[in-house]
């Protein structure tokens, strides 16, 4: 079975065309976010300050609850932009490169992910060839697409998604449930 827009030629490949791409992609990175969101809502106060791991090289808070969901917004927000990290400034009150004076609530981060939801959806409603094929560098690795960094991200939103439901879980806070895909129209 295909997906509509999808056309299968003489030699059994499936040819897209843009537009399919940008909903399909956008249903599952919205799906991504939606669960990071689930896990943002569903932690309850007492485990906002929870370490979800060890990590002796660097200071507790960086492994904190709080400030996994701003280390994962703060990326899709980057990544999203196509910019470089040095020239990427993140939306008051958050801040880059360093720990905030005070951790950042649930709802400053919630309208953090507000905000990298609705950017998301408008780059992937607007996503050109030229654009998905535009060159970013970063110095984690070796340059890659702009579209082959939006696949990235959105593993590495549902990766930390994922941790933050299983800790959740484990600590007894029922587990959100699995979102399958953001309907494109309103996620």
């Amino acid at each position: 079975m295909y997906a509509p827009g999808w056309r299968v030629s003489k030699s059994n490949r499936c040819n897209m065309n843009i537009t399919t791409w940008r909903m399909i992609i956008w249903q599952q990175f919205g799906a991504a976010i939606n669960m990071l969101e689930n896990a943002l809502r569903a932690c309850p106060d007492q485990f906002w300050h929870d370490n979800i791991w060890d990590d002796p090289t660097d200071a507790p808070e960086y492994t904190e609850f709080w400030f996994i969901v701003f280390h994962v917004l703060f990326w899709t927000d980057l990544y999203l932009s196509g910019a470089r990290q040095e020239d990427f400034p993140p939306p008051a009150p958050f801040i880059r490169g360093s720990l905030p004076e005070k951790p950042y609530t649930k709802e400053e981060l919630q309208t953090y992910l507000e905000h990298c939801r609705q950017k998301g959806r408008t780059i992937f409603e607007a996503l050109t060839d030229e654009k998905a094929n535009q060159r970013c560098e970063f110095p984690w690795g070796e340059e890659v697409s702009f579209a082959e960094l939006q696949l990235y991200s959105m593993r590495h939103v549902q990766e930390h998604a994922s941790q933050l439901s299983l800790h959740l879980g484990e600590k007894g806070v029922p587990a959100p449930d699995w979102v399958a895909r953001a309907d494109h129209k309103t996620s």
